[in-house]
């Protein structure tokens, strides 16, 4: 046995981790650039004139892209590591929910607190 056939050996189909083709990592790049390039289009042009709708969408696309990370570049999937890699993909998920949730509702806050009113700038000496 030969070192390229030891090296077969550890594939998907034995337990060993799946590798990218260029194929792959190709498709994932183009992915990332088509996740990136309609969000960046969509807040320079102002093609949606509602801004949550705007912040919605845009959280979307980061959300998919996240995903398309995870699956051309990790190479996650249901199949390999036993289903690990499911379980890393969801607590990934969750964690990507609360870190947007918590920077939208920091920020909306900020925005309602921090900045002074009408009524706050007439008070003022």
């Amino acid at each position: 046995m030969n070192a390229h056939d030891h090296a077969a050996d550890h594939g998907p189909a034995h337990g060993g981790a799946a590798h990218g083709t260029l194929k792959s990592y190709l498709t994932g790049f183009v992915l990332s650039v088509i996740l990136t390039a309609i969000p960046f289009w969509l807040v320079m042009t102002g093609a949606i004139d509602n801004r949550q709708a705007t912040a919605i969408v845009v959280m979307v696309f980061a959300a998919v892209q996240i995903v398309v990370h995870m699956v051309f570049f990790l190479h996650m999937n249901t199949a390999s590591e036993g289903g690990w890699s499911m379980l890393a993909l969801i607590f990934t998920l969750i964690l990507v929910v609360i870190v947007l949730t918590g920077s939208l509702w920091v920020m909306y806050h900020l925005n309602a607190n921090m900045m002074p009113g009408l009524h706050d700038m007439r008070e003022m000496p």
